[in-house]
C-alpha cells in the first residue's frame, strides 16, 4: 500500500478522531495527547499523520502536501479550498449562526455590520439572502461586538448557546450545521484511488 499522508486538525476533535482511527485498526503507537510531535506513523508505516492548525488543513490538502484531511466543516467553508469532501465523521457537531440582540430586526435597505472570525462564510450567506454588509474581522470574543456597538450582529459557531445567553444575545438565523469532515486532494483521489477508498471504508466501518 502506497503511503497516505493525513492532515489532522489539532485541538479537541483530534482526540475523537484518533480514537476512531484506532477503532478502524490504524494504530499510532507514538501518539499521546501531551506529545509535541507533529508527525506520526502507523505501525505498518503506510500512513503518515501530520498535525496542523485547523485553519491550515484545507490548504495542506488542496496543495497536495496531504492526501486526506480531517477537519471541521467551518474551516472547509471559510477556506473555499478546491477539494473533495467525502465523509462526515459526525464529531464536534455545532452550527454557524447569525446572532444578535433579541429585538434586532434587519433592514434590507441598510448595510448591516457583521463581526465574525469567518468573513467568507458571512459574505456568502448574506449575499444569498440579498443583504448588503460590512465585515468586521475579529479573532476572538465576537460576542462583545454588538455589546459595544462595533457590529449589528455576529456570525459565529454555536454549540450550546450558553455564551450568547450570558451576553444577552440570541440566535437570529442558522446558516449551516457543521461537524468534522474528511476531505481529499483531487489529484490523490485519482492517483491513489484504491488507498483512499480503503481508508474511507475503514473509517466508515469504525463509525457504524
Amino acid at each position: 500500500m502506497e503511503k497516505l499522508t493525513i492532515a489532522l486538525a489539532k485541538g479537541r476533535p483530534a482526540k475523537h478522531t484518533i480514537e476512531t482511527l484506532e477503532k478502524a485498526g490504524m494504530h499510532f503507537i507514538d501518539f499521546h495527547a501531551d506529545s509535541r510531535k507533529l508527525v506520526f506513523f502507523n505501525e505498518e508505516r503506510t500512513i503518515k499523520l501530520i498535525f496542523v492548525k485547523a485553519v491550515d488543513v484545507p490548504t495542506y490538502v488542496e496543495r497536495g502536501a496531504a492526501d486526506i484531511g480531517i477537519v471541521g466543516k467551518d474551516n472547509i467553508l471559510e477556506s473555499r479550498a478546491d477539494v473533495y469532501e467525502l465523509l462526515d465523521l459526525k464529531i464536534g457537531k455545532c452550527k454557524f449562526s447569525v446572532a444578535g440582540f433579541p429585538d434586532y430586526t434587519a433592514d434590507s435597505n441598510q448595510t448591516l455590520t457583521v463581526a465574525t472570525k469567518y468573513p467568507n462564510v458571512a459574505k456568502k450567506y448574506f449575499s444569498n439572502v440579498g443583504q448588503s454588509i460590512e465585515i468586521v474581522k475579529l479573532n476572538g470574543s465576537v460576542e462583545l461586538a454588538p455589546l459595544i456597538g462595533l457590529a449589528d450582529v455576529i456570525v459565529d459557531i454555536v454549540e450550546t448557546g450558553s455564551t450568547l445567553k450570558e451576553n444577552g444575545l440570541v440566535v437570529l438565523e442558522d446558516i449551516e450545521y457543521i461537524s468534522t469532515r474528511l476531505i481529499v486532494n483531487k489529484a490523490s483521489f485519482a492517483t491513489k484511488s484504491t488507498e483512499v477508498k480503503d481508508f474511507i471504508d475503514q473509517l466508515k466501518n469504525a463509525l457504524e
